[in-house]
């Protein structure tokens, strides 16, 4: 058995439900805000209404804190640092990986509530 198609229309067919899965799909883009070991508590307020911002909008957060030349020493002050701006998160964002020491950056990724 054999079917005789038109080869042209199927391949239009066959872009036209590409293009339709594709405007289905949801992109998730992943925003990031870098702190200071030494940050003070004001830019952290600031820095924290963007990344609440970001989450609501439905993008995921990297929060991480880098350490400069001698400030490696302060690592226990951006573990405090990101816990506690897991914290204040809490209500519009989900901690994905707690904070974790990569070279010289302690990174802490964070996505946002399910809606009901």
């Amino acid at each position: 058995m054999c079917r005789i198609v038109d080869y042209k229309k199927f391949l239009y067919d066959l872009k036209k439900k590409q293009k339709e899965i594709k405007a289905k799909q949801s992109v998730v883009e992943v925003k990031e805000i870098r702190f200071g070991p030494n940050t003070d508590e004001h830019d952290v307020n600031f820095k924290l209404a963007h990344a609440r911002k970001f989450l609501q909008e439905g993008h995921k957060v990297k929060a991480f804190v880098f350490f400069k030349g001698r400030t490696i020493v302060f690592k226990e002050r951006g573990e405090i640092l990101l816990l506690k701006f897991a914290q204040d998160l809490e209500d519009v964002g989900v901690v994905e990986s707690m904070p974790k020491l990569e070279g010289k950056r302690m990174i802490m990724y964070f996505i946002p509530k399910k809606k009901k």
